[in-house]
């Protein structure tokens, strides 16, 4: 009987492998996350991106669209588009994509009533207020540990941003160039708003995914139809931008695309199987991946404070987690 209970029983594999796989799932999430930004900077020429971004939205996707109908036919599940389904039932799969897109356009707006670093300080926020719709929409309730790690996830972004902020008082000569820190009431009342549809995107999208009892293929072909359309319509309607829609497209862009649709479909597996809390953690750790990316194929200098944002997320996990 002892030797039976020392030996390692088929569940206790099972439950090694499902570890282990969604271990590699969360870091490849934080890896291509944290890679965004440093590859949208080699894309620039002269500083400026040479590609309409609005497209990119579109052809990312679409490609998630099309990876989800591949799947779909894969895995045999095309039997469910036989029937055409009532729109009662596909329509709300459109509520994400919309407000998706008003918070697009909300970090547009936000840009004459704020600076952009002031911008990347307070978005951390959003933190709190999908913490806050997830226990309130879900019925999530934490316990006291798993909040105060929460509040350590949302202050070691804030930390973060703002010791990269140059706080150094321009040269004379410089001071009509360089931007100034600057926020106004409604500045900060858009900031509000863009956290609360960022969590109630978050939750909404979890909440759908998990009330309906469909293959997760298809869950996401139905999102991702209206992904597209919406975004396209925005695309093609918005006088913003004189470029072509493919126009000033690199490889570069390609990996961005490829690298952002991959990142798509695998936030719908943690939001189906998992929590919409996980994905708060892995935009946190993708920041410092950011950093560390920035800092090696860019050049840009890491802070002294780096390691204390680093410390806050291992701890927020820790007190999360245990």
């Amino acid at each position: 009987r002892y030797l039976i209970s020392k030996t390692s029983s088929p569940s206790t594999n099972n439950h090694l492998v499902k570890r282990i796989r969604w271990g590699f799932l969360l870091g490849l999430m934080v890896l291509i996350y944290g890679s965004h930004a440093p590859l949208i900077t080699l894309t620039k020429v002269d500083g400026k991106v040479p590609f309409n971004p609005s497209s990119c939205v579109v052809m990312i996707e679409l490609a998630k669209l099309l990876i989800s109908l591949m799947t779909l036919v894969l895995t045999g599940g095309t039997s469910n588009l036989c029937a055409f389904p009532r729109l009662a039932f596909v329509a709300p799969y459109a509520v994400p994509a919309i407000l998706y897109a008003l918070n697009n356009n909300l970090v547009v707006l936000m840009q004459a009533y704020m600076d952009p670093s002031s911008f990347q300080v307070l978005s951390n926020l959003k933190i709190a207020s999908t913490a806050l719709l997830y226990s309130l929409c879900l019925g999530k309730s934490f316990r006291p540990a798993q909040w105060l790690g929460l509040g350590l996830l949302m202050f070691a972004g804030v930390f973060h941003s703002y010791s990269n902020l140059d706080l150094e008082e321009p040269e004379k000569g410089e001071a009509e160039e360089v931007e100034r820190l600057h926020i106004t009431a409604w500045g900060l009342f858009l900031v509000l708003v863009y956290c609360c549809v960022s969590g109630l995107a978050a939750v909404y999208t979890e909440g759908i995914l998990k009330s309906q009892q469909l293959p997760l293929s298809l869950q996401n072909l139905y999102l991702y139809i209206f992904g597209v359309v919406i975004n396209g319509l925005s695309s093609f309607s918005s006088a913003a931008s004189d470029k072509g829609f493919l126009e000033g497209y690199s490889w570069v862009v390609w990996v961005i695309i490829a690298g952002q649709a991959a990142n798509g479909l695998l936030m719908s597996v943690v939001l189906k199987h998992g929590s919409g809390i996980t994905r708060l953690f892995v935009i946190s750790c993708s920041m410092l991946v950011n950093a560390l990316l920035s800092w090696s194929i860019l050049g840009l200098q890491l802070t002294a404070l780096f390691p204390v944002p680093v410390a806050m997320i291992g701890l927020a996990a820790y007190l999360y987690y245990r």
